[in-house]
């Protein structure tokens, strides 16, 4: 029996050719997840200098104080303007001037 005929055998055997990849990508990725969440355990771990700790708490920006800064602001003069679509011209969408709209439009 040659080799081309044993590698045409095996190409043949599903089990080989499909079970054996699918089962070195589950284990292999398993043994390759373990070590990237032991890298993010062990970077969780490291101390930073305590003054550089202190600059990033006092530079910190929290969800808090972004809310406190506008909590007061009014909110109902917004106004919803549509963005043109490719094929229409710009300057019809954008809330320009009634009469131009009539001009362009007729």
């Amino acid at each position: 029996m040659s080799v081309h005929m044993v590698m045409r055998a095996l190409c043949k055997n599903k089990t080989l050719c499909y079970g054996v990849p699918m089962l070195l990508l589950i284990v292999g990725g398993s043994f390759g997840l373990c070590e990237f969440s032991q890298i993010h355990y062990d970077a969780v771990k490291i101390k930073i200098d305590p003054e550089l700790e202190k600059k990033l708490k006092m530079n910190k920006v929290s969800l808090e104080s972004e809310y406190e800064k506008i909590k007061d602001s009014a909110f109902d003069d917004w106004k919803n303007i549509q963005q043109p679509r490719p094929w229409e011209d710009p300057d019809l969408l954008q809330g320009r001037n009634p009469e131009i709209l009539k001009t362009k439009t007729t």
